[in-house]
């Protein structure tokens, strides 16, 4: 009988020590857990951030203003258009003193 109440004890302390151990590796996961979800939480919002610059940056007066300063384009005139037709031949060519 004695024998059988030890074997009972130990399975008792056994399956108390799993448990615990159980209990200690569920909440270790569920740290691990939260720590991710808020470094997404971080990161969509640094995408939103990123987006909205983006869209700031890309407005057409931004283009347009970089495009004069520092390309040095200029918007289209009459007097620099060349027409190309499906022949390869100009017409329209420049007029005298335009570049």
């Amino acid at each position: 009988m004695t024998r059988l109440n030890i074997v009972l004890l130990l399975a008792v302390v056994a399956s108390a020590l799993y448990l615990v151990h159980m209990q200690y590796e569920s909440r270790h996961l569920f740290v691990e857990l939260e720590r991710a979800v808020n470094e997404a939480r971080k990161l969509e919002t640094e995408h939103d951030r990123l987006q909205v610059e983006k869209r700031a940056e890309a407005t057409p007066l931004r283009v347009e203003r970089l495009a004069r300063s520092q390309l040095q384009m200029r918007t289209t005139t009459p007097a620099i258009t060349l027409y190309v037709n499906d022949r390869g031949v100009v017409a329209g060519a420049p007029a005298q003193g335009a570049p």
